[in-house]
């Protein structure tokens, strides 16, 4: 790990910290261990909104609706699994046997949700000022790729269509089965109480994402 450290520029005091960000539930409970990296993902996913949230608000003259727009293209589920990637995170992801065999250090969800552990874990460890530059130094070589095309934020679409139109909009997660390190969720997206769309991934977000799209062709077709 320490190359992966060398190319963000940091210098890690507690090492225990990054070893969990990159430690998945299946290589936690083959090994008997306590924890995994779930708390510091729900961390660093704070954090993420948070340093984008500034970088837009104090780079880019636009309304309210289009940051929150923006900053969900550079934030969300594939925007993460792109970043971990061309970082190399696949390199350093611990897993369990099965999920090894099921190529589980390289799915989206893993490696996105991994990338938010880690920075969690860079936060915890050097401070927000830290974690901030190394966010920035990540994300901002894409966005100002003009070869980058935003990542799909079919929520956000969905939530700007509804509020034209005056509509309520609410997402339920309706089933949720597998084990613990494979687990797939399936939610639908309801609109004045009307189902307009259902979704199937392995994150709860992406799934939301799915039924947004599905909500969107239907609409689409309306009128």
């Amino acid at each position: 790990m320490d190359e992966l450290f060398q190319k963000l520029g940091i210098i890690p005091k507690n090492q225990k910290l990054y070893q969990l960000a990159f430690s998945h539930s299946s290589y936690v409970h083959e090994n008997h261990l306590k924890s995994d990296y779930e708390r510091l993902e729900f961390l660093g996913d704070a954090i993420l909104d948070l340093v984008m949230s500034d970088y837009l608000y104090n780079h880019m003259d636009v309304k309210e609706g289009d940051m929150t727009k923006i900053r969900a293209s550079y934030v969300c589920e594939n925007a993460c699994f792109t970043y971990a990637s061309d970082l190399g995170f696949s390199n350093y992801i611990k897993v369990g046997h099965g999920e090894e065999l099921e190529g589980g250090r390289y799915k989206k969800v893993i490696l996105a949700d991994i990338f938010e552990a880690f920075m969690g874990a860079i936060y915890l460890d050097l401070g927000f000022d830290t974690v901030r530059r190394v966010l920035l130094d990540i994300i901002i070589p894409y966005f100002n790729n003009p070869e980058v095309i935003f990542f799909s934020d079919y929520k956000s679409s969905l939530q700007e269509f509804i509020q034209t139109e005056q509509r309520g909009l609410k997402y339920d997660l309706i089933k949720e089965e597998g084990p613990a390190h494979n687990k797939s969720f399936t939610v639908e997206v309801s609109v004045d109480g009307i189902v307009y769309g259902v979704g199937t991934a392995h994150s709860k977000k992406e799934a939301e994402q799915e039924a947004a799209k599905s909500a969107l062709e239907k609409l689409a077709t309306i009128d």
